[in-house]
């Protein structure tokens, strides 16, 4: 391997091995921060074959430095276009500097290196594993004693009493880990120590996704945003505790796992790549199963959020803080999931104020009043134009009635003036013809006059007592 050196990639992190020199020369030319990756523990476990056993002792000779996979980690993963192998799930490229090339690039495989080698090559992903697993059990490390400072002695005080199970299981896992450090291999003996600590995890993590799924269901079934200002306050008491509990049993799981992969390197290294993706897919579907009720409280936070900001108007109180503890609970989920690496959706809300409300129901009502004013405009108008029909009709048959009784009338007056005529007798009043009395005054009914004029009724409305209500009288 002086030729360059190797880059073995698993998915969580990037692996270089080569001369200790050129691997730091490579490590600073990228801006790559690592820690050791510890070859020398291969060749403890390569047994087979002198050829295979002289590549290991080779690798142990070398540096070997273990990178943290990140967004500069990635491209440098990119950059050199690692090729598959024939282990599952890891990626090999050699990089060199050949002649008066000032870069790193890509150069022909080498004959000795780990990819001609697949049982170092396994042995080398299956260290890569335990670096990525307990990389993550640092970072909960972290994330548990901040969460420990934000409880209160309570709070405190029933998370430990639901954690007291699992400092046995944590006391195992330390002493099987000091005695693999003194021995160099997980023996039956040491495993025996902690082989069934997984189910007493397991046990204790079910209880904890439970609690959250009851915080949820709690704020779920609250529609009153005095309710829910009480359920969400609690809420945010109690998350913090159970998420505390979720991340100590996620980080003993990884802390067990380390150990077994340390078992069957030495029990039976020909299944090390095989288990190694087990215990892969069993921890993506242990945090599949913890974003489940991660996702579905963050739900229940925005359906809460969603509820305080409509009512808001009647709720200029509680209503902004109903949404101000639910961003603190959306984001104490949000930091949980980071440090455990899922992947969730979830975003802080802002409280909807007070006025932008008020103006916003203010504008419906007026919409609506102009709106209903604009339908007794439209009737009050649909009524005058009926009754100035009704009147139009009345004065013409009025009109027509007297024009008739008014003829009839003059051929009275004229039979008389004959009649007086043949008597001799003459009326010097004669020219004086009165207007007949059902003209001057008329006392016909008006169903007589206009038989086919009907009763017109005013639209009903919301006029009070004492004031007319429906079209004016007919003049």
């Amino acid at each position: 391997m002086d030729d360059g050196i190797e880059l073995i990639y698993d998915g969580d992190g990037l692996a270089v091995v080569g001369n200790p020199l050129d691997v730091e020369r490579f490590l600073a030319a990228e801006g790559l921060e690592s820690k050791d990756l510890g070859l020398g523990r291969i060749g403890s476990i390569v047994r087979a074959g002198s050829a295979v056993a002289q590549a290991g002792s080779e690798i142990a000779a070398n540096s070997g430095r273990w990178v943290k996979l990140t967004k500069d980690s990635a491209e440098a993963v990119k950059k050199f276009g690692l090729m598959t192998t024939k282990s599952p799930g890891i990626s090999h490229a050699m990089v060199g500097k050949p002649g008066d090339i000032q870069r790193w690039i890509q150069i022909v495989t080498a004959p000795g290196s780990l990819v001609t080698n697949p049982a170092v090559l396994s042995g080398a992903a299956g260290i890569m594993s335990q670096l990525a697993m307990q990389q993550a059990m640092d970072e909960i490390t972290d994330y548990l004693a901040i969460i420990d400072e934000k409880l209160d002695d309570l709070l405190r005080a029933q998370k430990n009493q639901v954690l007291a199970g699992m400092d046995g299981v944590d006391f195992a896992i330390r002493e099987a880990a000091t005695i693999r450090n003194a021995v160099g291999r997980i023996s039956e003996v040491t495993w025996s120590k902690v082989q069934g600590s997984s189910a007493k995890i397991l046990e204790t993590q079910a209880y904890a996704l439970r609690q959250l799924e009851d915080l949820a269901a709690k704020v779920e079934r609250k529609v009153k945003v005095d309710e829910l200002l009480k359920i969400v306050a609690e809420t945010e008491r109690d998350v913090q505790k159970w998420l505390a509990v979720l991340a100590r049993c996620f980080q003993l799981h990884d802390a067990v796992a380390v150990l077994e992969l340390d078992r069957v390197l030495d029990a039976a290294p020909d299944e090390l790549d095989r288990h190694r993706v087990g215990l892969k897919a069993a921890r993506l579907d242990r945090l599949d199963l913890i974003s489940k009720s991660t996702e579905h409280l963050l739900a229940r936070m925005n359906a809460a959020v969603e509820t305080a900001n409509s009512k808001v108007l009647f709720n200029p109180i509680q209503s902004p803080a109903v949404v101000e503890a639910s961003n603190r609970v959306v984001s104490g989920v949000q930091e949980f999931n980071d440090r455990l690496g899922i992947e969730a959706g979830g975003q802080s809300s802002e409280a909807r104020r007070w006025m932008g409300a008020a103006a916003e129901k203010w504008g419906k009502v007026r919409e609506t009043g102009s709106e209903g004013l604009d339908t007794v405009k439209h009737l009050g108008s649909e009524t005058r134009d009926q009754a100035r029909s009704v009147k139009g009709k009345l004065s013409g048959r009025l009109a027509e009635r007297k024009l008739r009784r008014h003829e009839s009338d003059n051929d009275d007056d004229e039979l008389e003036g004959v009649d007086s005529d043949s008597t001799g007798t003459v009326d010097d009043t004669s020219d004086a013809t009165p207007l007949p009395s059902s003209v001057a005054s008329p006392s016909v009914p008006i169903d007589e006059i206009a038989p086919d004029v009907v009763a017109i009724e005013a639209p009903e409305t919301n006029a009070r007592p004492g004031r007319p209500v429906g079209p004016r009288p007919l003049p």
